[in-house]
Formats: C-alpha cells, structure tokens, sequence
C-alpha cells in the first residue's frame, strides 16, 4: 500500500520493484532499480526518507525518522531482513546484516558491513569498510576481499531477482 502523508506522496522510481505488501507512506524517494520486499515499512510521515539507486530492503524492515532528521540511503546498499534504521545515514555499497537495528544520527561508512542482529546506538559512526559486529555494535576489523565479492553477490542477487518479480507483476496487472 502506497499511501500519501498530508502533502507528501510517496516517489517511485519506474524501475524500481516493491513487492507486495508492502507499505510506504509520506514522504519517501525510492531510487532507480531498487527494491523493497514483502512486508516492509516505509514512513515518511515526520521527516524525509531518502533512497538511493539499486537499494535492496529486504522483507520485514522498519524505516522511519525522528522530527527534522531524514533517513538517508545512498545507492547500492543491502538492507537485510527484519532491520530498523531509524533517522540515520547509510553509505554507498554497506551491508545491513540481518535484524540489525540502527539509531538517530549514526552513520554506517562508505562499504562497512554491519553484523547480523547488531545494535549501532544513536550517534554511533561505523567508518568506511570495517566490519562491525554486536550490541553495541564495535568494529572487529577491516572488510577483506572475500567480504566485498560476498557484499556484491547479494546485492545483485537481488537486483535479478527483483526484476523477476518486477515481470512477475507486469503479467499479473
């Protein structure tokens, strides 16, 4: 579902796939060839949530914002499944591991990929390509060559698969 929030309507981008639902609300940019899968939260109802280009937020995320405080991600990230950001900066290609949840005014760098069920507390700033991991999340050490083919991989699994499910709807409509 695809709802508007006062004067915000929700903008799309044609190439990018939202998968059934899903809902989106207010105020909230979706990039070029990104996808947001089922049962996803989007709300752009207190301030602006910005998407990038080639963005997967996997099944079951929660994004959402703080009063004057945008959530921000940049292109190609992975956002994994049954994560929360709320109010905080992603920066191009980082992985969101799976359950992970963060907070207002944290930054996750350039590459970092951020541990499964890890915690990364309001203000928190992950640098570019290290890895993190837990509650408090801590950085645990560089992103290595096998970590960025891995980052890689699933982030264009997921663009095919997308544009699978994409076709899909087409048909079905």
């Amino acid at each position: 579902m695809i709802y508007p929030f006062k004067d915000h309507f929700p903008q799309i981008a044609d190439s990018a796939y939202v998968a059934d639902y899903v809902t989106i609300t207010g105020d909230v940019k979706i990039g070029e060839e990104s996808s947001v899968w089922f049962n996803s939260v989007i709300r752009g109802d207190v301030a602006p949530t910005i998407i990038g280009n080639k963005v997967n937020i996997q099944d079951n995320s929660v994004l959402h914002q703080s009063p004057n405080n945008p959530l921000i991600i940049e292109d190609e990230v992975t956002v994994g499944h049954q994560v929360i950001l709320h109010s905080c900066k992603i920066r191009k290609k980082a992985l969101i591991g799976m359950g992970s949840i963060i907070l207002d005014n944290a930054e996750i760098g350039e590459g970092a990929f951020i541990g499964a069920g890890s915690l990364v507390p309001q203000g928190k700033i992950i640098p570019p390509n290290t890895m993190a991991f837990g509650r408090p999340a801590k950085v645990i050490r560089p992103i290595n060559e096998e970590d960025r083919q891995d980052m890689e991989r699933i982030a264009r699994e997921y663009a095919e698969k997308a544009q699978y499910y994409k076709s899909l709807q087409k048909e079905n409509n």
